[in-house]
């Protein structure tokens, strides 16, 4: 069962936006990066939440992923239309900030400063290739243990607790949106780790055993698209929707901004 508020609700220190039903923080992801660093320095504790369309829209029915994104210490923009979209409130996000390409940056510093590194998700083959990669990638990366994600829910205490004894400063859990947002709220108190961040299939890209999209083709805001051809069995029922959805409701927003803006102030 989920808790009451498992994650302490924080005060947002960095400036962010409201859109639709998501709040993100402005930052670019070396900023990211830098937050989290100092954090863990600080020996603080926090959530951080990389947040795309399809997830933002999934919140909207979702009460308890809602909740849960909202009381995330950070909230970043993985999605590129969420930055053009951030451009409608004239309060423009820096950038994409991908939770794939935070994983590299953060092994990057994690290896410089000594940080425990840990990492839970995907199947036991593929998260070992994957640290195995990082480690190459990132040499003097201290990767205090790594498990897959499927396991039960009466097992899940018991994850949380090995993670907690193998004092790791930093957790990537990749199970999927909502899986993962459910785990790290409900075993917030066991898991010890500092900064926790959820990065769903993200363990699949870094070992190989699935393609991300080119660069051209992520700045383009179509990376859902590559994913899409590359399962479109799983997908297509979701992007179609997500899509819409999220598109229908940026318009109306536009619209209504656009006439607020071009309504006469009203005389005393």
């Amino acid at each position: 069962m989920p808790s009451d508020i498992a994650i302490p609700v924080a005060t947002k220190a960095t400036p962010s936006i409201q859109i639709l039903n998501g709040r993100f923080d402005r930052l670019s992801a070396h900023q990211t990066v830098e937050e989290l660093v100092r954090a863990t320095r600080a020996r603080e504790r926090g959530v951080l939440s990389t947040v795309n369309v399809a997830i933002l829209m999934m919140m909207r029915s979702d009460p308890r992923l809602q909740r849960f994104v909202d009381t995330s210490r950070w909230t970043v923009a993985d999605g590129q239309p969420l930055v053009w979209a951030s451009h409608l409130w004239r309060q423009p996000l820096p950038e994409r900030v991908a939770g794939i390409d935070l994983i590299d940056q953060l092994c990057a510093r994690a290896a410089d400063e000594g940080f425990g590194v840990y990492f839970l998700g995907a199947d036991r083959d593929t998260v070992r290739v994957a640290v195995n990669v990082l480690q190459a990638r990132h040499r003097g990366l201290s990767v205090c243990g790594y498990a897959d994600g499927y396991f039960g829910p009466e097992q899940a205490e018991a994850r949380a607790k090995a993670i907690a004894e193998s004092g790791a400063d930093l957790l990537f859990v990749a199970m999927g949106v909502p899986r993962q947002e459910y785990f790290i709220d409900e075993q917030w108190k066991n898991l010890g780790a500092r900064i926790v961040i959820g990065v769903g299939g993200s363990f699949d890209v870094i070992a190989g055993r699935r393609k991300r999209a080119p660069p051209f083709i992520q700045r383009a805001g179509l990376e859902w698209a590559y994913r899409l051809a590359q399962e479109p069995r799983r997908l297509f029922r979701r992007y179609l929707i997500t899509n819409s959805q999220f598109l229908g409701l940026i318009s109306r927003n536009a619209v209504a901004r656009a006439f607020h803006l071009q309504s006469p102030i009203p005389r005393p």
